[in-house]
């Protein structure tokens, strides 16, 4: 019976878990921990562990992974953080996930061209950290401390995305290992390009389908001289997004600007001890020199004075605006603390901005209408919106509950001129929404997933059509 061993009759799988065990050693884990520890996400799907977790180092190792798992038709998934909200990391169909946490160094710091380079697996606070002597920043902050890699992949956004854009504009270049080991480089530092496809542009927001990218070149901020934040309340949605409008359509340089409804300033106040009215609120921040940025925030008084909003209070002093903005990222917590045992279902739409107020109404409404609680925050500034849908775990109807509002936001948001996700990405969660937004372009992806990944093996079930 001893040939039973033999390479002929191993599993694919076991093939390609011995060629990578040869080479990576003990940084190819196939324990039960690492295992759970790369089955779930900060979202409601069920964990689905892979078969190994690979922690490569460098660019040719990830190659080398890739032609092993590509010989053997294998699934590769990419993983930054974990912090996904749409089932990005799961390893639907086993395989190995390429874990990125040890190429985590920033390359390259070049304060003249105001770009850095940097390894996937480098977290947006380190980063910042790395920058601080250069007076510099990496200004996309999704809330989470997501890697780099990993913003990237979901073309992540965020607070500050008003001012200083999406992870799409803050990209210069890639590096990054195709299905078949093949390690390609996309774009250059040069600020613009007409050298044919922006192939940069094609692998920012593709979750791991298209490629692992193993080297990012991003685009630096100055940080700014001065910045003042502040908070007001509205009586109404309506009003808040109306003032929101005015603000932007008379061109004041908003670098933040979010929003919170009357639940999330209840879960608020529980959370961090404040003491907000119970109304629909907006946390704005300006940047720029210190008499601009009072300018900016005494303006943004009488525009929202206009709107019956309550005095707008604002402050330029470093530790009170850190607190108003470790309330808005801790916003996620706080709403699941105000329901203690609850799971959330979370989820985003994004709409032009004259849709925003009817969008959150008719959301509002539907989940008034619902057995769950389901509070809403956003970045009023770009008409992005988050409904954090709390359900008891122990109640499979609350799921579906959830499960059907957040497919009815995604359809109101289609209807209104929007997208199904501004900044979580498609994944799994959002991918039945796909043919309805995109038509035949959905097809059209499905066909550059083909032509790049031809077995299938790079997160396989996400993003584009089933084949």
């Amino acid at each position: 019976m001893a040939h039973c061993h033999s390479p002929e009759t191993k599993m694919p799988i076991e093939q390609a878990l011995d060629d990578l065990q040869a080479f990576l050693g003990e940084r190819l884990s196939r324990s039960k921990p690492d295992l759970d520890a790369h089955a779930g996400s900060e979202s409601y799907f069920p964990p689905i562990a892979p078969d190994a977790v690979a922690y490569p180092e460098n660019t040719a190792e990830v190659s080398r992974i890739a032609q092993i798992c590509h010989a053997q038709g294998v699934p590769m998934v990419g993983f930054g953080a974990g912090t996904s909200l749409e089932a990005q990391t799961q390893a639907l169909r086993g395989g190995v996930c390429v874990d990125f946490t040890r190429m985590n160094r920033v390359t390259g710091i070049r304060p003249a061209d105001m770009d850095v380079t940097v390894q996937p697996g480098v977290t947006r606070e380190a980063l910042n950290e790395e920058l601080r002597a250069t007076g510099l920043f990496f200004p996309v902050d999704p809330g989470a401390n997501a890697s780099i890699g990993g913003m990237a992949m979901t073309r992540a956004s965020g607070t500050t995305t008003v001012r200083y854009g999406t992870m799409r504009d803050n990209v210069l270049a890639l590096e990054a290992v195709l299905a078949d080991g093949t390690v390609i480089r996309t774009g250059t530092r040069a600020r613009k390009s007409s050298a044919g496809y922006d192939l940069t542009a094609l692998l920012v927001g593709s979750e791991g389908t298209l490629a692992l990218v193993t080297e990012l070149t991003l685009r630096l901020h100055g940080i700014p001289e001065s910045i003042s934040a502040g908070i007001c309340a509205f009586p109404d949605m309506t009003s808040a997004v109306t003032a929101v409008m005015e603000t932007i359509q008379m061109g004041l340089p908003l670098a933040r600007i979010e929003f919170a409804c009357a639940a999330t300033a209840r879960a608020f106040n529980a959370y961090a001890g404040t003491d907000m009215a119970e109304q629909p609120h907006l946390m704005v921040e300006f940047h720029g020199s210190p008499e601009a940025t009072a300018q900016d925030a005494e303006r943004f008084a009488e525009i929202v004075a206009d709107h019956d909003a309550s005095p707008f209070r604002w402050s330029a002093k470093t530790e009170e605006r850190n607190a108003l903005w470790a309330m808005r990222h801790n916003g996620y917590y706080a709403i699941l603390a105000s329901r203690p045992g609850a799971r959330a279902v979370v989820t985003d739409i994004c709409v032009p901005i004259s849709e925003l107020a009817r969008a959150v109404e008719e959301t509002q409404a539907d989940i008034a209408a619902s057995n769950i609680a389901g509070p809403i925050l956003g970045h009023v500034g770009d008409g992005n919106f988050h409904a954090i849908l709390l359900l008891d775990p122990e109640k499979p109807s609350d799921l579906d509950e959830a499960k059907g509002i957040s497919a009815r936001m995604a359809e109101r948001a289609l209807r209104l001129g929007g997208t199904c996700t501004g900044e979580h990405g498609v994944g799994v969660g959002k991918k039945p929404f796909m043919e309805a937004e995109h038509g035949a372009a959905w097809g059209v992806m499905g066909t550059l997933k083909a032509a790049l990944d031809p077995t299938g093996i790079l997160n396989p079930g996400k993003l584009v059509p089933d084949t």
